[in-house]
């Protein structure tokens, strides 16, 4: 059976080390100092874990792309079991990390991240006398939705005679097809470290290794069909804390929202004039299942949408609507569930005149909409994704989400978030 290597990609060492005990006890068999705890720390992340650690193997994930010989005998008397070298790097530099190895102890790991060919490199690497091959999907990679590489794993493993790890995007729901393909060491990082619950992620990775079929959505990846989901599954805090911030409407606020009431969905388009409810009306008969009508008034104070255009609305499946103007009947449209978003409230409505469009290109609270990009609400606000980044932008917020269930597990147990994040250390310096 395939070793369990977890990675501690954090930036913190005690952490790391608390982290690190959690997941042994959950059955981890390697103790990998990542390359984020590697930069933060420097190789006394490697001595502090091969203290902590004695009986287990520590990988010092640097990621060497030149002087390979230095940095393997900087990890090596820390404590390093093994030292990763990039397979990008120049041959030579391979070379001297393996020389470098046997002179103090420590084995090689090439990691193919970013390689094109990594079957060949995979041959030819193994050709320089390194013993490990890591096929590894970065981060960035798996944020797009790419699809795990099964079958490249497959054709290395049957082409290479040494040990092949796997890395990156490894969850409790597919370990058990990189151990089926031939990975002798599973690395995983997020789906272990971002629990609340380490040593009980630990086990059921361990559990999918040999066979077991595991339900979680920990970790996952989504594509383009499950933006649905994936945006239901976060606040529009995490969406903005992932796409730095943009993307946020100012000045709209929700007007209809029931407690935890989230509204998602793809934008329609529609542009209108003060009062003129023609256009935001006629834009329900052409939405589709999932849609949320997006309504450019200008800013302007009188209604353009109130509880008779909800109730339509509802009836063709539009998931909300939000408006840069105003809307009125807001208690009955609350009683229908219906999510509504505005600059403002107003009694009056106007008449239906039919100036603007639908579909064009609109700007509402000071974001740019077209239609077919995403559009998340919730009691905090509203957040627009553009449509060619939103599997980006919805993985990373998991991926906010998922970190800020494990600091709260932290606090819950006594710490501070200050403590957990080492605001103080990390200051900047000046």
């Amino acid at each position: 059976m395939p070793v369990l290597q977890v990675a501690l990609d954090l930036m913190q060492l005690n952490r790391s080390i608390a982290i690190a005990h959690e997941a042994v006890d959950g059955g981890a068999d390697w103790i990998e100092a990542g390359t984020p705890l590697i930069k933060s720390e420097g190789a006394e992340a490697v001595r502090a874990l091969r203290r902590e650690f004695p009986g287990r193997k520590i990988i010092a994930d640097t990621k060497t792309m030149d002087v390979g010989a230095f940095e393997v005998e900087i990890m090596a008397k820390a404590g390093a079991d093994i030292v990763t070298v990039l397979g990008l790097a120049e041959d030579s530099t391979i070379e001297e990390a393996v020389m470098a190895g046997r002179k103090y102890g420590a084995e090689i790991m090439v990691d193919m991240i970013n390689v094109p060919d990594k079957v060949a490199r995979s041959k030819e690497v193994a050709s320089l006398g390194v013993s490990y091959i890591c096929l590894h999907m970065g981060i960035d990679t798996q944020m797009k939705g790419e699809e795990p590489p099964i079958d490249i794993l497959r054709k290395i493993v049957s082409e290479v005679p040494i040990p092949v790890a796997v890395a990156g995007g490894i969850t409790a729901e597919n370990a058990g097809q990189y151990a089926e393909a031939g990975a002798s060491d599973v690395i995983v990082g997020g789906a272990i470290i971002k629990t609340g619950d380490i040593s009980g992620a630990a086990r059921d990775i361990k559990a999918a290794m040999a066979g077991a079929k595991i339900d979680t959505n920990l970790a996952r990846k989504y594509t383009e069909e499950d933006l649905f989901e994936a945006f239901s599954r976060v606040s529009t805090c995490n969406i903005s804390d992932a796409f730095h911030k943009q993307g946020v409407m100012t000045g709209i606020v929700p007007q209809s929202l029931k407690h935890r009431q989230k509204m998602v969905g793809r934008a329609l388009t529609v542009q209108t004039t003060n009062g003129d409810w023609a256009k935001p009306v006629e834009a329900i008969d052409r939405a589709k299942d999932g849609d949320v009508l997006v309504v450019d008034v200008g800013g302007a104070p009188v209604a353009v949408w109130g509880e008779l255009a909800s109730c339509s609305a509802l009836v063709m499946g539009v998931r909300g609507i939000v408006v840069d103007g105003a809307v009125r009947d807001i208690d009955d449209i609350r009683d229908l569930g219906f999510p509504a978003f505005s600059r403002s409230v107003a009694p009056c409505a106007g008449e239906p005149k039919g100036y603007g469009g639908i579909g064009i290109e609109v700007v509402v609270g000071g974001q740019r909409v077209r239609t077919g990009d995403w559009i998340v609400g919730d009691e905090s606000g509203i957040v627009v994704i553009p449509k060619e980044s939103a599997v980006e932008v919805a993985n990373r917020a998991l991926d906010v989400h998922e970190r800020e269930n494990r600091t709260r597990e932290e606090i819950t147990r006594g710490s501070t978030l200050s403590k957990v994040n080492e605001l103080a250390k990390w200051e900047p310096v000046k």
